[in-house]
């Protein structure tokens, strides 16, 4: 087929080292060039694409992300954490796996969470006899829920490729996020559990607990607030990531009164940057996605899906697989920007709910976050501890598992993702 021979093509190309965007530009424009004979008309659909109104709110989430990291809240979200979790077995680690949870609700992004919490959590783990496996794994498995648990990078590039409410996207990753939470801390439990030489403290009181509260207040009402303002209707996706921005900034200059202007400039130029090579494969990406539908590619995989008698099922499953073979080898933005346009035709010959396609693709680039050899979060790890690679792969392989059981079971139970998603009042 087709596909498979120019999706085969891409990827040696991008095994050159071709960075992403320039992979899929210099592809799409030559394709389209054999085509047409000529260019004519691409700048055009890269602005078309690129002037969205929604993509807006990609800078503001990473303004707003790395004004919270620079403001060093993320000691207060740990040391509460551990507060409430450290008599019980594996303390720490549901504890590391409970930060990396408020932290994605608050970054947006698996190597954020993986790199911040990792930094505090990894030597304290080590420091009170946890395998070290066990403390490399729940680290980079923790993280991953950075993209999974709103605001998320990938949803909004989801959202805007296949035309999807991103409120919606935003709301559907809330309970597979918790549950993908829930499934590592009893893992965890049960792992540290049977260690023997575990280190465990007494169980906190009930002031100790009301004042870890009190201190870490301020950076758990951020996702309290972006979340329940697009819950109830008060914001779009793009005015809370603004509002976000605004309260991140309340709560780090006068508040915790750990940001000044320097760290205001530097976490704006950082959040540019990352913005501005998102938007450089999504400009890429468009051009590929391009000339694939000039070449009526998508409506192809439709034909050829009815000729096969394929059903919906059927369909995400084998998309699941094929995502995981991709994710071992592409970035998350460039996989969803790729396979995005061209699935879209058949989620609307199935009658497949977008959303809840959508939430299942994430949760499978979260799985290619810790799979190498290109997955991200094992490389942040490895930066963190200088551990060799093939521990820190050994301590994540078992949460590789457990996130296709939990992938397997959204797609078994699709209200898990889109209960919420359908019954939120106002999101848009």
């Amino acid at each position: 087929m087709i596909i498979f021979l120019i999706l085969a093509t891409l990827l040696v190309l991008l095994f050159t080292g071709v960075p992403i965007f320039a992979g899929l530009t210099i592809y799409g424009g030559a394709m389209l060039y054999m085509f047409e004979g000529g260019l004519g008309g691409i700048s055009g659909v890269i602005f078309n694409q690129v002037n969205e109104y929604l993509l807006v709110a990609i800078p503001l989430f990473g303004f707003m992300a790395h004004i919270m990291i620079k403001g060093r809240v993320v000691d207060d979200i740990y040391d509460t954490a551990y507060t409430f979790t450290r008599h019980l077995p594996g303390g720490l680690a549901i504890a590391t796996i409970l930060a990396c949870t408020l932290f994605a609700a608050i970054s947006g992004s698996s190597v954020a969470t993986a790199l911040t919490i990792g930094a505090v959590a990894i030597p304290q783990m080590l420091r009170f006899g946890y395998d070290e496996r066990l403390a490399y794994g729940v680290v980079a498995a923790g993280g991953t829920l950075g993209i999974l648990i709103p605001p998320s990078a990938p949803m909004i590039l989801y959202g805007v490729s296949t035309d999807t409410s991103i409120g919606k996207l935003f709301m559907g990753g809330i309970v597979p996020g918790i549950l993908m939470a829930g499934v590592f801390i009893l893992w965890a439990s049960f792992r540290a559990s049977r260690a023997p030489n575990m280190t465990r403290e007494k169980m906190a009181g009930l002031t100790e607990m009301g004042q870890a509260l009190q201190k870490s207040a301020w950076a758990g009402t951020l996702p309290v607030f972006v979340l329940g303002g697009m819950y109830l209707g008060v914001f779009t996706a793009t005015e809370a990531a603004a509002a976000g921005a605004w309260l991140a900034l309340l709560i780090t200059v006068f508040i915790y009164r750990t940001v000044g202007l320097r760290e205001i400039w530097e976490a704006a130029i950082e959040a540019a940057q990352l913005s501005g090579l998102l938007f450089m494969i999504l400009a890429g990406a468009t051009v590929f996605s391009h000339v694939l539908t000039m070449m009526r590619v998508p409506q192809q995989i439709v034909e050829a899906m009815t000729a096969s008698g394929m059903g919906r099922i059927e369909f995400v499953l084998a998309m699941m697989a094929l995502i995981i073979v991709l994710g071992m080898f592409l970035e998350s933005i460039a996989i969803i920007l790729i396979t995005a346009p061209i699935t879209l035709p058949a989620m609307i010959h199935l009658h497949i709910d977008p959303v809840w396609y959508g939430v299942l693709l994430v949760v499978n680039l979260e799985v290619a976050m810790i799979t190498p050899p290109v997955g991200m979060n094992l490389f942040t790890i490895q930066a963190i501890t200088r551990a060799p690679m093939s521990r820190i792969i050994r301590g994540s392989f078992p949460y590789v598992l457990l996130m296709l059981l939990t992938l397997l079971l959204l797609v078994a139970v699709p209200q898990l993702v889109l209960f919420v998603a359908n019954n939120t009042v106002g999101v848009r």
